[in-house]
């Protein structure tokens, strides 16, 4: 981007929360991003804004990704969209109108390290520990889950934190914590899942369930994926998966709109998408696997025979239910992964 524009554009992103509240005022922060439904202003969780970051490349404020249709791009671009803008002097106009108007009073400065960065992710994983003999371990037994052997993805927090609200007293309550990974390893969230207090279900919170941290891309993974990967949403949706294909390496975005946006190694040459019942589920599916054949990755759909993976497990049993993902599986991926288990 050259000249004005380029100069435009850092000046917009060195203010990108301003930006996101002019333009996309249906939407609301949530740690880094500025998260809304698209480019037009539509309530929702689809788009992200990079609110903070370098001025350029990889990981720079203002850069933005709406995971359900793959568009991508930085402030001026969202400015073009949104306004309905087509040429390129309208849109610096737009741009320099924006910057030259008064601005709000600013609000009140983030703490030097956020309560959902990745930094507090990383610690509050590292306070786990294995799930083997632990509430999280019955609760997953409860869900069918079972005899997944060593999980390092996932961990026990016997008194894991819980506000219902910014000034609401804090909770304790049993948690499963789930590690969110990028592409090298690096735990960049962490999941969590309060827990009843005998494990039986989940505790009886308005949102026993919540995410920490650099989501986006990312996920819970589950094995080393070489060449193949199966990719869904939720954890419970991809641990039942895996009762069933024990060897195959898979991913949890932990939404429908992260699991569009997932990013697939370049080694990746066979992608599955688990694919809920459901309009995001599907929308988030095409748009996955569309991204992944622009690259090359061959790609298909597992789908549950009842309206839920987990669903499956429980009513079919793991034989059963390999059985029926088995005759959703490429012929090359039969034996390698469902040998055995119809």
């Amino acid at each position: 981007m050259p000249g004005p524009a380029a100069d435009l554009a850092r000046r917009l992103a060195r203010d990108a929360e301003a930006v996101c509240r002019h333009y996309l005022s249906n939407g609301r922060r949530q740690g880094r991003y500025w998260v809304v439904g698209d480019v037009e202003n539509t309530p929702g969780r689809s788009l992200y804004v990079r609110l903070h970051g370098s001025d350029g490349g990889k990981g720079a404020a203002g850069k933005w990704t709406d995971a359900a249709t793959g568009e991508h791009g930085d402030l001026l671009d969202l400015i073009a969209r949104n306004c309905r803008l087509t040429e390129v002097p309208d849109v610096l106009d737009e741009a320099r109108r924006f910057l030259n108007q008064p601005r709000p009073a600013p609000a009140p400065p983030l703490p030097q390290t956020p309560a959902g960065s990745p930094d507090s992710a990383r610690r509050l994983f590292a306070m786990g520990r294995p799930i083997r003999g632990t509430l999280a371990e019955v609760y997953l037994r409860s869900r069918g889950i079972g005899d997944l052997g060593d999980l390092p993805a996932l961990r026990f927090h016997p008194r894991c934190f819980h506000r219902a609200t910014g000034n609401s007293p804090c909770e304790t309550w049993p948690a499963l914590l789930a590690a969110v990974t990028d592409l090298d390893g690096t735990i960049t969230g962490v999941h969590r899942t309060w827990l009843a207090r005998d494990g039986a279900g989940k505790a009886t919170l308005a949102t026993p369930r919540r995410a920490m941290g650099h989501l986006l891309g990312n996920g819970v993974r589950f094995g080393d994926a070489a060449d193949v990967l199966v990719a869904g949403e939720g954890i419970e949706t991809v641990l039942s998966i895996r009762c069933a294909l024990p060897h195959m390496p898979m991913i949890a975005a932990l939404s429908a709109n992260q699991l569009a946006a997932v990013i697939l190694s370049p080694t990746i040459r066979r992608l599955y998408v688990a694919q809920d019942d459901d309009a995001a589920g599907r929308r988030a599916a095409q748009t996955l696997r569309g991204r992944a054949e622009e690259v090359g990755v061959a790609t298909a759909v597992l789908s549950p025979t009842k309206n839920d993976f987990n669903v499956d497990l429980r009513f079919l049993g793991p034989i059963g239910f390999a059985a029926s993902l088995r005759r959703q599986l490429m012929p090359e991926d039969t034996t390698r992964f469902a040998a055995g288990r119809s």
